[in-house]
């Protein structure tokens, strides 16, 4: 009998299973750990929210088992967002289910819909349930450019000649977790004209949609003509009202794929608590005050990152959406790749951040820094990090940014 199952001799160790060792004996001797590492949001979730959380679970009648699809009301105020947000029409019992995160729910669809063998083409390097789930499920990955450039369409149509069998769905991811990388709608436009002439489903990730740092808003895939008829987006209130441990995210867009999604859900679970569904109600039908805030911190916690880094010898690169910055390892430490260089930082300064190799091999002259500390404790991540990199530090080229 083998000593390993099946779908875990497929996965590769868990990146933070090298890192997390580290930091937890440090912490251990006492070292005070910076962790950029992890995007686990520290802002507290808004009041009104909790408020709501804490009203609907005094009355015994929600302590009852839920749906795996959503209650109604929190169908309809996510139909009520994809209307508000970026002019889509969607028919909340149709086209519309909730997920215990965007993450659960990416995965759920993927085994729906992938057959043994079956080709996905995934950014790369990206989210690793992107690729991940497929291969649980069965799936072959072929890797995609991450960035949405000139040359991804070109990537497209070569990996689509080049595919036996050819793939059954593209995955897209903007703005992009780890490289912040943003699209538009006319990028949106060609990949949909593309995959309808050669019948491919679209699965879009739009997690950080509310996380944008400039005055263009990110565009969703369904608002182009005709993308309802193969793409499924899915969305996250992790980020955007700070609830990443409330686990609530939807899947909208296709029928037939949201039903075999709902299908898949039905025999795996619940749903989440209705407590819960009813707070995230009160989060979707409430004020836009309370994102745009959370936008504000996240943006004035970005420029401090890339300033401070920037004097203390690492230029990072400024992203323009997300809550994570994707920024080359130093060139006296490139040598290393991004685990050892991540494991170098812990050691040596304290600061935890996530190695790039941990979202595809392509990334793996990258890390991963997230915004999940306050101000002075990201400054106090550049002054340890400006020690390691020696005394040439702070002599590159910084930009002022705006506040």
């Amino acid at each position: 009998m083998s000593e390993v199952f099946h779908r875990i001799r497929r996965l590769p160790p868990y990146v933070f299973e090298h890192i997390n060792p580290i930091k937890a004996k440090a912490r251990a001797e006492g070292v005070d750990i910076i962790d950029l590492g992890m995007g686990n949001p520290d802002l507290p979730t808004p009041e009104h929210i909790v408020n709501k959380l804490k009203e609907t679970v005094l009355d015994p009648r929600t302590h009852r088992y839920s749906t795996s699809k959503g209650i109604p009301g929190l169908r309809k105020a996510q139909a009520s967002y994809y209307g508000r947000r970026f002019g889509v029409k969607l028919n909340p019992d149709t086209q519309v289910v909730a997920t215990l995160g965007s993450k659960e729910g990416f995965a759920n669809m993927a085994q729906a819909i992938t057959a043994p063998g079956d080709v996905v083409l995934v950014p790369n390097p990206t989210y690793p349930i992107h690729s991940f789930g497929f291969i649980m499920s069965g799936g072959v990955v072929r890797s995609m450019p991450a960035d949405p450039n000139e040359d991804f369409m070109r990537s497209l149509d070569r990996a689509v000649r080049h595919s036996i069998p050819k793939p059954i769905a593209l995955v897209l991811n903007y703005p992009a977790n780890p490289t912040a990388y943003t699209a538009d709608l006319d990028f949106y436009t060609e990949v949909v004209k593309y995959c309808k002439a050669n019948d491919i489903f679209i699965l879009s990730d739009l997690a950080y949609s509310e996380i944008y740092f400039d005055d263009t808003p990110p565009p969703s895939v369904l608002q182009v003509p005709g993308a309802m008829d193969i793409a499924v987006e899915f969305t996250s209130m992790s980020k955007t009202y700070s609830m990443p441990g409330w686990r609530v995210g939807f899947a909208v867009g296709n029928e037939r794929l949201i039903a075999a999604l709902a299908r898949v859900k039905s025999y795996l679970d619940y749903g989440a608590f209705t407590p819960i569904q009813v707070a995230a109600v009160a989060a979707l039908n409430g004020s836009d005050e309370v994102v745009d805030e959370v936008r504000k911190i996240y943006k004035h916690r970005r420029d401090v990152m890339v300033e401070s880094f920037g004097r203390s010898g690492w230029n990072i690169p400024v992203p323009r959406a997300t809550m994570f910055a994707w920024a080359p390892i130093p060139d006296q430490f490139a040598h290393l790749g991004s685990l050892e260089f991540a494991k170098l930082l812990v050691q040596e300064t304290g600061v935890a951040v996530a190695p790039g190799v941990g979202f595809g091999e392509y990334g793996d002259q990258y890390i991963r820094l997230a915004f999940v500390e306050n101000e002075q404790r990201i400054r106090q991540a550049a002054r340890n990090v400006k020690k390691l990199l020696g005394s040439k530090a702070g002599q590159g080229n910084v930009v002022p940014l705006k506040a």
